[in-house]
């Protein structure tokens, strides 16, 4: 299919998937088990048609392969969270750790190798899809947490300074926030908060949530090689060390 070519659509009534993959067999394959399980899914092979998608219509999930015929993956992964803070699953053959740090890097909610199983998958998928559509906890009436002049707000699901301008997350940065907030001045485990964000325990090699962790705290802290309200804890984990007050 040429950059120019139409997208294949597959119609369905639940959340918009839009797969990019430069395999049109994967594409057909991907849309046709996930529109049997109820989502409706746009498949496209290109960046050129990834950007001509996603300006026709709302994208709820995106779906990324990073071997692309017209430009690099990674450079797409860029473009896109300059503007665009949707949840985003790299599916890629590229199964090397530096790859998927720098796909997590760069603002993935969560990477999936080739070959991959269509069931976890999609068991990836809907944990992802539900931490977006979710309301965060609310016990009491609480609507969000306030931390040294920061304000996160549950219903918006939106971070905003003292200024009241939005901080931009993504769904993986927003639920690793919400996580540590919930349990302020707590250490909170590289497990707990893998569960917390992926919906699965880490493995021994798992560096997904340093990762997170670290471009989270480039959008909070003034020195984020010196931060002072996301600490780590040597071999444990991380805390909010600061004040939280729930409103």
């Amino acid at each position: 299919m040429h950059a120019n070519a139409r997208a294949h659509d597959q119609p369905g009534n639940g959340p918009h998937v839009l797969v990019v993959d430069d395999d049109p067999e994967i594409g057909l394959l991907l849309s046709r088990y996930l529109t049997s399980q109820g989502l409706r899914v746009t498949a496209v092979e290109s960046g050129a048609q990834l950007r001509t998608a996603m300006q026709a219509d709302v994208v709820d999930l995106l779906l990324l392969d990073l071997g692309l015929p017209d430009e690099d993956g990674m450079d797409l992964m860029r473009e896109l969270r300059s503007h665009w803070h949707g949840p985003v699953i790299i599916v890629s053959g590229r199964g090397e750790s530096v790859e998927r740090i720098v796909g997590l890097e760069l603002g993935a909610d969560d990477y999936v190798t080739k070959p991959f199983d269509l069931r976890e998958l999609l068991a990836r998928m809907r944990s992802v899809l539900r931490r977006t559509k979710a309301t965060a906890p609310a016990p009491n009436n609480i609507h969000g947490f306030e931390f040294d002049g920061l304000r996160l707000e549950f219903a918006a699901r939106r971070l905003v300074d003292g200024h009241g301008s939005d901080i931009p997350l993504t769904t993986g940065e927003y639920e690793l926030l919400l996580a540590l907030l919930q349990r302020s001045q707590q250490v909170v485990t590289r497990d707990q908060l893998m569960n917390a964000v992926h919906g699965r325990d880490t493995g021994p090699f798992d560096r997904s949530i340093d990762v997170q962790i670290g471009r989270l705290r480039r959008k909070l802290e003034s020195d984020p090689l010196h931060p002072q309200r996301i600490k780590s804890v040597r071999g444990v984990g991380y805390m909010v060390a600061v004040a939280v007050k729930p409103f």
